[in-house]
């Protein structure tokens, strides 16, 4: 079946599917988003309020530091209280993973091949397994293995990608498939190389990301354009933004970039000109305005701000609610509802009016989205019935 805009298709890399808990990754899953926490995970207080943070933001999976005993003795009472699977995220000692499973951990972030001889790997697995948890190969460009340094005399994509295929091999001759790879690097066109050999080499889903790619607006642009190639490709099946900044601005950007590419949505996507002289009102303050306003609606659906009436119109009929300033009157615009000319307002009192609206329309959507699924229940219990 053709589609109707073939430019806009994106066929996303067939692979095996894990879990993260309760969280499916890959095997045509939704692409899900996740960050870390940057407080003392023994800590435990502290680390949840951040988990919480990121809960509230969308984030479907948090990862964690376990680098002491300390820290996987508190995972326990994080897991507990966490509604979102977390991931431990282990380097060399053996007895943290090991630790990190038997307190609930949804997932081991390592590399098998770092945490020492093969009675050692065997225990974590073993591990993993008793405790249904999944891992992650995490190869980094700035911690490659020495023999490979040798080899190739730098990080290079063939480097990475033999090392995660090196430590996947591990995991594979002990039986463990329940794995996830991502290959990083601070250098866009070595990461996305590094993941395009890695999807040609393998059937195992990816967790995507630029590593230390800089702060909130450096590392934004860095993650869109690397992450941006990938999925747009296909390939990519979890992503982290990685960004020195505040871990719930990595949800914001994850969800942006996959809204971007339209892979999956939350929230109110805001379709905003960048202003002119032709604007009847102020744009880009009313834009940061209805983004802090209208942040704690989950529901995926898009608001069109436009300052004038070249674009605003053509913009409008495209988004659930819109608003177009100028036409008639220098202090007053045209509100749209789904896609069409509703009624005018004054521009003093349109950002309480438009909030308004797009909660109502919010609710409409949920509310409809509800009875379908009642509905769909209802036939698969007369099905049931039949049967």
């Amino acid at each position: 079946m053709s589609s109707v805009r073939p430019y806009r298709d994106i066929y996303r890399r067939e692979c095996r599917q894990i879990h993260v808990g309760n969280v499916p990754v890959g095997g045509g899953a939704p692409i899900t988003v996740q960050s870390m926490t940057n407080t003392l995970t023994h800590d435990v207080n502290a680390t949840m309020n951040q988990i919480r943070a990121l809960e509230e933001a969308g984030a479907d999976i948090v990862r964690v530091s376990c680098p002491d005993e300390e820290s996987t003795a508190a995972l326990k009472e994080i897991v507990r209280q966490s509604n979102v699977p977390i991931v431990a995220d282990i380097h060399f000692h053996y007895k943290r993973a090991i630790e990190a499973a038997e307190a609930g951990a949804a997932c081991l972030r390592i590399n098998p091949g770092n945490i020492g001889n093969a009675d050692r790997v065997r225990e974590v697995v073993q591990a993993a397994k008793d405790h249904g948890c999944a891992m992650r190969i995490g190869v980094n460009a700035g911690s490659l293995e020495r023999d490979l340094l040798e080899k190739y005399g730098e990080p290079c994509p063939e480097a990475m990608v033999e090392s995660a295929l090196d430590h996947a091999r591990i995991l594979e001759d002990n039986d463990f498939f329940e794995f996830k790879i991502s290959v990083k690097a601070s250098d866009i066109f070595l990461a996305v190389a590094a993941y395009q050999g890695l999807a040609e080499a393998c059937d195992y889903p990816l967790h995507l990301g630029i590593t230390e790619a800089g702060g909130l607006m450096s590392g934004t642009i860095k993650s869109s354009i690397g992450m941006g190639m990938l999925l747009w490709s296909g390939i990519g099946d979890t992503i982290r933004v990685s960004l020195s900044a505040d871990p719930v601005e990595e949800i914001k950007v994850g969800y942006d970039i996959l809204k971007s590419l339209n892979l999956r949505h939350r929230g109110v996507n805001i379709i905003s000109c960048p202003s002119c002289a032709r604007q009847g009102f102020e744009v880009i303050k009313t834009v940061e305005t209805l983004e802090k306003r209208l942040a704690h609606i989950s529901t995926p659906m898009t608001l069109s701000i436009i300052g004038c009436v070249v674009n605003g119109p053509g913009e409008a009929m495209m988004t659930d609610v819109g608003f177009t300033g100028g036409g008639s009157g220098k202090n007053t615009g045209m509100v749209y509802v789904s896609g069409v000319a509703d009624h005018k307002i004054e521009n003093d009192g349109m950002v309480d009016h438009l909030v308004e609206l797009v909660e109502k329309k919010a609710e409409e959507i949920e509310a409809a989205r509800a009875a379908e699924e009642a509905a769909s229940e209802a036939a698969d219990t007369r099905v049931s019935a039949a049967e």
